[in-house]
């Protein structure tokens, strides 16, 4: 697309894959992969690969819940960089993504969670992934780290909020790999001068 342009001087990589194909597994846990397939639903070894989902508490601004959607959080990518931070902040001697239900770990791309949407993230392998939106912290990953760390997982909205990643769905098919190199291509910053 002639309007989004490539960054040149950062380059990500993806250091951790994870998914969780358990559809009656309700914990948000997912678990780690050395590769994932990328379809149009998106990523196949993970339970939220779907085209179309339905809308629920995220989109109660715009559709009744239950109304169906194309599914654009196919995917959640977090960062090492803004882990760490989150890991600190919330006093913890670890911090593992698939405890947040992340599907992929990068790094070397500074404030991730700052993408515009539509930026896209191209891999190595050919595989190409649209950045839909930030992904706000909410309770329930403070839930499940409150198992593991008790009084804890109450942090957890507070240290996350613009540092918990992204959600993207897939743009190009194809496999990616832990190592991958990452290229972003953004869209043009502007502000909408009537919101």
């Amino acid at each position: 697309m002639t309007i989004l342009n490539p960054v040149k001087h950062i380059t990500g990589q993806v250091v951790a894959l994870l998914g969780n194909a358990d559809l009656e597994d309700e914990s948000l846990q997912t678990k780690p992969l050395n590769k994932a397939t990328m379809v149009f639903a998106g990523m196949a070894e993970d339970r939220h690969a779907k085209l179309v989902g339905e809308a629920n508490v995220r989109f109660r601004r715009q559709y009744a819940e239950g109304t169906p959607i194309r599914n654009t959080r196919q995917l959640s990518i977090v960062s090492t960089e803004e882990l760490g931070v989150i890991q600190k902040e919330m006093d913890l001697p670890e911090f593992e993504p698939g405890w947040i239900g992340a599907n992929m770990v990068t790094s070397g791309i500074p404030d991730l969670t700052q993408l515009p949407p539509s930026t896209r993230l191209i891999f190595s392998s050919g595989a190409a992934l649209v950045v839909d939106n930030e992904n706000r912290p909410c309770r329930y990953p403070g839930d499940e780290i409150d198992e593991l760390y008790p009084g804890h997982g109450k942090r957890f909205v507070k240290a996350a909020t613009g540092r918990r990643g992204v959600v993207a769905w897939v743009e190009k098919e194809g496999e990616i790999r832990v190592g991958d190199s990452i290229a972003l291509h953004l869209p043009p910053l502007r502000i909408y001068p009537h919101g």
